[in-house]
Formats: structure tokens, C-alpha cells, sequence
């Protein structure tokens, strides 16, 4: 088995493992495979997480075709491939309407029922010649390796045998041939055309059937211990970021919450608490396997961790640097604790420093007056001697900001997800779209191939299209063409990940201020699809996300006297720009007046804030 499909039999095992550690059930698969409940995954379109069904391609097959029994599963995993991909819409149809199946001559239907009259094995080309022309079963293999292979003097041959037979030098048949067993020459010679197209690319039953039994395990577990499935799911993936953004939205389509790491309740992976998912400490950056292990450890012995200094003080010697204490503060780790986020970023080098200096003295035999007493009192007097420098919690951007950057991924929020509806009705296309696009071209290798994938699954998006994307900016990688000209390489990502977007001169300098990173932009490019390559979008225009909706900045000068009013009009006429994105008034009393229009971000925003007041600022 593939690669895909050892990182899926791990993600059933560790499954199984977390229920019966969660649930303290063993799971056990339906012999018979026929679960309606399970079935229904497919039926739904609701295919993320279930191996060899999650590409919207065969989403899509799965939506009409309706599966409800194991074959059916077979039968997909086989002719989702360019050659059987033809015979997608004859199945589908025999499926729906059974007993009005197409056969090319009666002979078939024994053979070609189970599929509805398609061919959809390789085993079902060995029956065929074996059964219409008398083939041995050694030289019914060696016929499916010819044309799998595409030797088409071999394949010349055999065609001819295949209708007339074959006779040894004495007249002896060896080869009976589909003539002489009452099959006319025309009905065998289309067979013969038909295997020999199908047979190209077509799986054998037995592989086929070994992904199906895995995949429908992965939906039994997906429909039954769905957190437990997802968890496991994530931690398959904790390598490699690609995916996770789509399978956290899956959760949240799942009703499942995913709860940022806690100091106190995480464990190094992704695991199950009262049926949400919470976050592992071992996935935050810069906070190593060794250092999580020895943290949970210390907790599992000596019980929970009480303050941020009894944390403290407990790994003083476990190998959790500072670095590593930093960022699990950056990700929330610690949020159960009294101190805000920028209190404890302020504060926990001088903690830390106090600690090992007390160590130090300890280490030399000297008394503190702090190990006197009750360990009441020592622990009141233990938390005194740290000296927090309080500020007030950092603005939710700014958390989010921390959090991705931390864990690679938002988890209390996303920053678009309030923009949602509104993207997906200014969009066309998502990296989920654009990662469908990669997998397809990946397929396979050879032209003759990826030309039939492209007729067979009429893509949505062919290359050159024009596409409109919107996302965060994460990147800008500027550089110099040959000619002098320049021209950037933007990360940007959306919902579901990121994707690559090519901006040259043009499109760069008409941008302007929106290139600048965290910004929200909506792009206007057309795609660039290649075999080799990635797919990206070449921007014709990069614009803020929501400018072409107009917005009014009010400003109240009731109350100002003229000194800040001075003050404020500088700022305005400071402000204002080539390219502006808001229009600004002021308010006297019950009066509004205009005042043109200005360039506006969140920290000019806070400069109007601070000069005049958040209570007379408004947007």
C-alpha cells in the first residue's frame, strides 16, 4: 500500500485507541459492510477525512452515483481513472434503472452484471476471453498484461485468435475462439476494441477492494466516533500544515470544537475531551517532544499546574527554556491563569531569572526565609516575591496574529470568518479548488493520460481562466526581473490554506499599499495550470478586500477645543492620498459635514482614537 494509505491505517488505529481510551469501547466493524448510516457519508457529498473519496471529482461521482453496498466502493475506486472514467455515466444509470442493462452481445451479461454492463476489472477482461473464446487462465493474464501494456503487435495477434481461434500444426484447436463458441465476428471483434481501450488503465478487482474495505472503515469511524476520527485525522497531518485548515472546517461542519492547547489538559497530540478536540501541546513551534513530554510528566506525578509561577518553578529543571515558555504563552497556553497574554509576555523572563536564582542560593546551602512556615504561607508568600508588569490583554487581531503563528493555524477564530458569505459571493475559486486542480495533474505522468483526465472530468478551471481570490496576505517575496522590472511572489491564504499568486510590475505598483502583509485583499488574475508546477494565479489587480464598498469615517468635533482640532485637521489632510479608501466627515453638534476622503488602517484608526477619543471616532 501507498504512502496515503499506511498514514490511513494509522489514522484507524489511533482512532480505535482514543475510543476505547475515551469511551472504553472497542470498535468493531460491521462483517457485512453494509451500514446505511455509513453510506449516507457518501451519499451526502460528506467524503472529507475518507480515503480515496476526498477530491471533489469523486465527491461528486459519489453525489449521484449513491452508493450502498461495498461494490459500489469497489467499483469507484476503479473507474475514477481516465479510460473507466467513460464508463462512469453508464454505470451511474444502470445503478439507478437495474435490469436495463447494455450488453455488446448476451454473452456478457454473467460476466458484466455486477457492474451494470461496464467493464470496470481487469479480471472481468480474463473471464471475457476466457469465457467467449476459451482462453487458459495463464493466457487470459498474459492478454490483460498486452494490453495494459500496450504492445500492440501482441495485441494483433490476439485479436485475430480471439475471434477465429488458434489450431496447432496438427489441427488440434488450442484456442476455440469466439466464432466457433456461436459469437459472430463483428460482436467479437467490437469486444476485443473495447477491452483492449478499457484495459490501458484499468485496476484488479483485488486492489480495488482493499482501498474500498479501507475507506469504508475510515467513513464507519468518521459517521460513529466522529471527534475521535478527526483528532486522529489532524495528528496524521501534523508534519505537514497543507491540510489541516480543511479539516479543521470539517470539524466545525461537524459540530466539533477545537480548543486551543491549555496547559493543564493538553497532551502532546491532538486528543478527545467531552467530545470536542483539544489542541496539542507538541504541535506549538519551539516547544519540542522532550520538553512536552518531561511538562506532562511533571503534571501526571505532582497534579495540576496552579499559577503561571508554580509552572514555573516546577520545569525549572525539566528543559523548558525560555523560548519554549514563550510561545506556549503566545498560544494560549496559559489563558486559565489571571494574567492576560502581554502580562505574562512582560513578566516571564524576570519570573524565570528570580527562580534560578533562588535555585542558585539553594544549590549553596543558604535559608530563605521563604521555606519557613506552612506550605499555606510558603505558597502565599511564594507568589509575592514575583512582581507581574500587568497590561491590559492585546487586541483579538493581534491574538490571532500570535496564534497562527504559533500553532500554524487559527484556532479560537479565524480572521476571515466573519467575511465569509461575503467572499463566497465576490469569489470564484479557494485553495480547496486549487489543490483539486494539483491532484488531478498529478495523477499520472505521461500526456496521452492527463489529456484524458482533462476530457473525462471537465474541469471547472482550465488554465488561463480568469479567477477571483481573497485571503490574507502571510508573504511578500519581492525580486527584480532581467529587465529591471519588479515584481513579487505573495503568499496569500483563505479559509481552507494558502496560495501562491504571481503579482509582476503592472499589477504591483497599481496595488500600492494594499501589498503589505496580514492585509485582507480580494484578487483579480487568471490562472496558471502546468503539468510540472503548482498552480498559481497571476494577478491582473490586488485590491483591500471590501474597498469598493463605501465607508464613512465620522469624526466628532463637538467637544474639541482648537488645539486639537488644528491637530486634527493636519492629520486628515496628512492622511489623505493617490489611492483612498474611506470618506471622512465631522460632526458638530446635530451637523454633518464632508471633509474628502482618506487612506484608512487600524493603526491610523487608533491615532484618530487617541488623539480626539475612541467616543468620538467612528467607522
Amino acid at each position: 500500500m501507498d504512502f496515503l494509505g499506511l498514514r490511513t491505517l494509522t489514522v484507524i488505529q489511533d482512532t480505535m485507541e482514543m475510543v476505547k481510551q475515551d469511551r472504553g469501547i472497542d470498535v468493531e466493524f460491521d462483517k457485512e459492510m453494509s451500514d446505511p448510516k455509513v453510506y449516507k457519508l457518501w451519499q451526502e457529498g460528506k467524503t472529507c477525512g475518507i480515503f480515496q473519496f476526498e477530491s471533489q471529482g469523486m465527491t461528486n461521482f459519489m453525489k449521484e452515483l449513491k452508493p450502498d453496498c461495498l461494490e459500489d466502493l469497489i467499483a469507484g475506486v476503479s473507474l475514477y481513472r481516465p479510460g473507466p472514467m467513460d464508463q462512469i455515466p453508464r454505470y451511474i444509470k444502470g445503478k439507478k434503472h437495474p435490469g436495463h442493462n447494455e450488453y455488446t452481445h448476451p454473452r456478457l451479461e454473467p460476466i458484466l452484471n455486477v457492474t451494470y454492463g461496464c467493464m470496470v476489472y481487469q479480471e472481468q477482461v480474463m473471464q471475457i476471453v476466457r469465457d467467449l473464446a476459451g482462453y487458459s487462465l495463464g493466457r487470459a493474464d498474459l492478454v490483460r498484461r498486452a494490453m495494459g501494456k500496450k504492445k500492440l503487435d501482441v495485441m494483433a495477434k490476439e485479436r485475430e485468435i480471439f475471434i477465429n481461434g488458434q489450431v496447432d500444426e496438427n489441427g488440434n484447436i488450442v484456442v476455440p475462439g469466439c466464432v466457433r463458441n456461436g459469437i459472430d465476428a463483428e460482436s467479437a471483434n467490437k469486444i476485443f476494441d473495447e477491452m483492449a481501450e478499457f484495459a490501458k488503465y484499468a485496476f484488479n478487482k483485488s486492489h480495488a477492494a482493499c482501498y474500498a474495505v479501507v475507506a469504508y472503515r475510515t467513513a464507519y469511524l468518521k459517521a460513529y466516533y466522529p471527534a475521535e476520527f478527526m483528532a486522529a485525522t489532524l495528528n496524521s497531518y501534523l508534519g505537514n500544515l497543507d491540510k489541516i485548515p480543511q479539516y479543521i472546517d470539517e470539524c466545525k461542519t461537524l459540530g466539533i470544537e477545537i480548543l486551543k492547547p491549555e496547559i493543564n489538559k493538553s497532551f502532546e497530540k491532538f486528543t478527545v475531551e467531552n467530545g470536542k478536540i483539544r489542541f496539542g501541546l507538541g504541535s506549538i513551534k519551539n516547544v519540542g517532544t522532550k520538553p512536552v513530554g518531561n511538562i506532562v510528566e511533571e503534571r501526571k506525578e505532582n497534579g495540576a499546574f496552579k499559577s503561571f509561577t508554580d509552572f514555573c518553578e516546577r520545569i525549572a529543571d525539566k528543559e523548558v527554556n525560555k523560548k519554549c515558555i514563550e510561545s506556549l504563552i503566545k498560544s494560549g497556553a496559559f489563558d486559565e491563569f489571571e494574567q492576560t497574554r502581554s502580562t505574562l509576555l512582560a513578566s516571564f523572563e524576570g519570573i524565570i531569572d528570580i527562580i534560578q536564582s533562588e535555585k542558585k542560593k539553594g544549590l549553596s546551602g543558604q535559608v530563605s526565609m521563604f521555606d519557613l512556615g506552612t506550605e499555606e504561607e510558603k505558597e502565599e508568600l511564594n507568589e509575592k516575591k514575583y512582581t507581574f508588569e500587568g497590561h491590559k490583554e492585546l487586541p483579538e487581531k493581534e491574538l490571532l496574529s500570535l496564534e497562527k503563528e504559533m500553532l500554524g493555524i487559527y484556532i479560537s477564530g479565524h480572521p476571515l470568518e466573519k467575511l465569509r458569505e461575503q467572499i463566497e459571493k465576490q469569489t470564484n475559486i479557494n485553495t480547496l479548488e486549487l489543490k483539486e486542480l494539483d491532484e488531478q495533474m498529478q495523477t499520472t505522468g505521461d500526456d496521452e493520460t492527463l489529456e484524458l483526465i482533462k476530457q473525462n472530468t471537465k474541469p471547472k478551471f482550465q488554465d488561463g481562466q480568469n479567477v477571483k481570490y481573497a485571503g490574507i496576505i502571510t508573504s511578500i517575496k519581492k525580486k527584480y526581473t532581467k529587465n529591471n522590472k519588479i515584481m513579487a511572489f505573495v503568499t496569500i491564504e483563505d479559509l481552507y490554506g494558502t496560495a501562491e499568486v504571481i503579482v509582476f510590475e503592472n499589477a504591483y505598483l497599481k496595488a500600492g499599499r494594499s501589498l503589505v502583509e496580514e492585509n485582507i485583499v480580494l484578487v483579480d488574475g487568471r490562472l496558471s495550470i502546468r503539468e510540472d508546477d503548482t498552480t498559481t494565479i497571476i494577478a491582473n489587480e490586488i485590491k483591500d478586500f471590501g474597498e469598493q464598498k463605501q465607508r464613512i469615517l465620522t469624526l466628532d468635533i463637538t467637544n474639541l477645543d482648537e488645539e486639537h482640532k488644528d491637530k486634527l485637521r493636519g492629520a486628515i489632510c496628512y492622511f489623505q492620498g493617490d489611492r483612498n479608501n474611506i470618506n471622512v466627515r465631522v460632526k458638530v453638534g446635530e451637523e454633518f459635514k464632508p471633509c474628502g476622503q482618506m487612506y484608512l488602517t487600524e493603526d491610523i484608526l487608533n491615532f484618530f482614537k487617541n488623539l480626539i477619543g475612541t467616543e468620538n471616532v467612528k467607522v
